[in-house]
């Protein structure tokens, strides 16, 4: 059992006593991340809540360091494992400083009387989430992300081996979206936490998760280390996305492409034609690109999105036969555009069909 942290075993969850996911397996271990994905109402939050004993089982067990939970007294259970929901909590009259400080309920009296170590452990806790200077405010004046962290702090506070978030960058913006999961980073790797969670942005989960459970259905679809499970056909068909694709080099999703035969031709690369490929669809003008090394950073943005790429293989000059490809695309075309500045050895045919499209008057 060394590392292991949480295993569910032959879990089956649900409501009433029905089972609406069976045969759950997981293995979390000291120093990861395992991250819950997959499509609305799957059941991810349900698989969460009867890890953390919010739902009754329905069959199977969960053990925590390696001893069943049914077999735990809650206060055995809270010294080792601490809980981040999604559920907003609006605490009256409390401070901060107060609310980070109920984490420390598994370790003062019954009466919840905070020790000079426990404040302690409070201010260390709110100081490594970055919300020392909180501390004295009203929790319930401060913002969703500053809240977030707050909460982080108090789940912290209870010193637990095991972190199991809810869906934890839910009504964040960017800013704190970011903040958040890095803190969050910096604490695996720092204090060796085991975190299970959801997310539903999966840019953000392919980036910091390091074990990935798709739900879907009844059953645990698939799951494995990131690199794994997020590919570009995979993630269309875990979520039955139909229209658009997911890019699983970028970890971004991108609109389907405007339909029709290209009206405009575009001499891109080295990412400056992203900006463009994606201008265009928003105006749902079908357009075609080229000449692109099938290495360079905007060919799998410009294959998702161009009704037409012409190529080149990687690491090679554009060629006389992608050249002549690429003119003949763009002749078909009413308009080019080039937003290159510059064109080095490795393109400059790319620099000719820029000369070609200007003296036939369709360089925009």
């Amino acid at each position: 059992m060394s590392g292991i942290r949480l295993q569910a075993r032959d879990l089956s969850v649900g409501y009433g006593g029905r089972a609406l996911i069976h045969g759950i397996e997981l293995t979390l271990r000291r120093g990861e991340i395992m991250t819950l994905i997959g499509p609305n109402g799957a059941g991810k939050s349900t698989i969460l809540k009867s890890v953390i004993r919010q739902l009754e089982l329905v069959g199977g067990a969960v053990c925590l360091n390696g001893r069943d939970m049914a077999r735990l007294t809650d206060r055995e259970i809270s010294r080792q494992l601490s809980v981040l929901m999604t559920a907003h909590v609006r605490p009256e009259l409390m401070t901060c400083f107060d609310v980070a400080a109920t984490g420390r309920y598994p370790y003062t009296g019954r009466l919840g009387i905070l020790t000079r170590e426990d404040r302690e452990k409070v201010e260390q806790c709110l100081a490594l989430v970055h919300a020392a200077d909180l501390a004295d405010q009203d929790f319930s004046c401060v913002s969703d992300g500053q809240r977030q962290r707050v909460l982080l702090a108090r789940a912290l506070c209870q010193e637990p081996e095991v972190l199991v978030l809810d869906e934890p960058t839910s009504f964040l913006d960017i800013r704190h979206k970011l903040e958040l999961l890095a803190i969050l980073k910096d604490m695996v790797r720092q204090r060796r936490l085991a975190v299970l969670m959801s997310l539903h942005e999966l840019d953000l989960a392919q980036k910091i998760s390091d074990w990935v459970v798709c739900v879907r259905g009844d059953e645990i679809a698939r799951q494995g280390p990131t690199e794994e499970i997020f590919t570009s056909d995979y993630i269309m068909d875990l979520y039955g996305a139909a229209r658009g694709s997911y890019n699983a080099l970028f970890g971004s999703l991108e609109l389907e492409r405007a339909a029709g035969d290209p009206e405009v031709f575009v001499i891109g690369g080295g990412g400056a034609g992203i900006p463009v490929y994606r201008r265009l669809q928003r105006q749902g003008a079908p357009f075609a690109a080229g000449v692109l090394g099938e290495n360079d950073v905007e060919f799998p943005v410009a294959r998702a999105l161009a009704a037409e790429v012409v190529s080149e293989k990687p690491f090679r000059s554009v060629g006389e036969e992608a050249f002549r490809r690429a003119r003949a695309v763009m002749d078909r075309c009413k308009r080019v555009l080039c937003p290159l500045e510059s064109f080095g050895p490795m393109n400059e045919k790319n620099r000719l069909l820029r000369e070609l499209a200007r003296e036939a008057g369709k360089l925009e």
